[in-house]
């Protein structure tokens, strides 16, 4: 009976943890902070043109910075009514490049006021290479544009839309009908070998809700 005993103490003591043993945790890493390349300049432009005129719209850029790197610009234009109009397209050259990605924050907007048109006001960024040579740079600002609503197009575009079909001699009649208690503008009308998609492309162009410019801004920024 000592043998089977003896081996069982052995077996239990073989399975028990050691005395020094001590869980290790790994350490803890620090948090990663943002690296901040020092070739990277924070810089303001000098604008050599502040305000620019184009299809009947003012637009104004207010000033022009570098901060790390993106380049950025304040920029005002007068709005052409009480639609949502906004920056379309807008481009940034410098040294025979040319971006047209662009970032946009909206700033202010000012309702028409004492017969005065409304004004938006937004920041424009691009982000550009340390090395860019922006000393003689041009902030392009090529359209804008206020997407219709549903409605938009009976109590806005229709008049000008039909205007544009006729005195293009296209065949195109558009009229705005009640569908389901919505007055909706329709396709009326148009030549028989006008495919429908073709009408719709004439009468849904953009160019009836976009004012082109272009609206240009030199500046120097030099680093």
């Amino acid at each position: 009976m000592k043998k089977p005993l003896i081996v069982l103490l052995v077996l239990l003591s073989a399975c028990a943890p050691a005395q020094d043993a001590q869980v290790v945790l790994p350490e803890l890493l620090p948090t990663a902070t943002a690296y901040i390349d020092p070739s990277y300049p924070t810089a303001a432009a000098n604008v050599s043109t502040s305000q620019q005129t184009a299809a009947g719209i003012n637009v104004n850029m207010e000033r022009a910075w570098m901060e790390g790197k993106n380049v950025n610009a304040d920029v005002c234009f007068t709005l052409p009514d009480a639609s949502d109009w906004t920056i379309w397209s807008a481009s940034l050259s410098y040294n025979g490049v040319v971006l047209q990605e662009y970032g946009a924050t909206l700033r202010t907007i000012q309702e028409p006021a004492n017969a005065q048109p409304g004004l938006r006001c937004d920041t424009l960024t691009f982000v550009v290479p340390p090395d860019a040579d922006l000393t003689n740079a041009v902030l392009n600002i090529e359209a804008i544009s206020a997407l219709p609503q549903p409605g938009d197009y009976c109590d806005v575009y229709l008049p000008k839309i039909q205007q544009a079909m006729l005195e293009r001699g296209t065949g195109v009649f558009v009229d705005c009908v009640d569908v389901h208690g919505v007055m909706t503008m329709q396709i009326l009308s148009k030549p028989a070998e006008m495919s429908q998609e073709q009408a719709e492309q004439l009468v849904y162009s953009e160019e009836f809700y976009t004012l082109y410019g272009p609206w240009s801004f030199p500046f120097n920024l030099s680093q």
